[in-house]
């Protein structure tokens, strides 16, 4: 029986931990256009958003992960159900999370693009400005 439940367990962590790693990379990977376009083509926002996203998709479902090994019956002789619930779970827990961050990105992305447009009109508008004080006052004398 023990070597069922050492094989259940490592059988779980192998499955949800790659599966884990998998959907990190491909949301890191094809989310980075997502980000450039809601931070006004901030490439390096994005970026380090991006990696910051990713750290924390990690350290949520590594530690949800684990902490369902708290939750294993250790009674249990039924391994592919028992082992299949707890990794359909882990998976679910992971489209959550993306759903989640696409959210909060799309909402607060939003608002940085607009705050980064209004700088960039405002930033337009005092350049215009200030050419046109250059253009009409006189040359100074020395």
């Amino acid at each position: 029986m023990y070597e069922l439940n050492a094989f259940s367990y490592l059988t779980y962590l192998a499955i949800s931990i790659g599966m884990t790693i998998w959907v990190a990379r491909v949301l890191s990977k094809t989310g980075e256009v997502f980000l450039v376009r809601c931070f006004g083509q901030d490439l390096e926002l994005a970026k380090s958003t991006n990696r910051l996203l990713v750290i924390g998709f990690y350290l949520v479902n590594v530690g949800f992960i684990c902490l369902r090994l708290g939750s294993w019956d250790r009674e249990q002789f039924d391994l592919i159900p028992v082992v299949g619930a707890k990794v359909g779970v882990s998976i679910l827990v992971l489209g959550v999370m993306h759903f989640f961050n696409m959210m909060m990105i799309a909402r607060f992305g939003r608002s940085v693009s607009n705050l980064m447009h209004l700088s960039s009109s405002a930033n337009a508008d005092v350049d215009a400005a200030s050419s046109k004080i250059a253009q009409s006052s006189p040359p100074l004398s020395r």
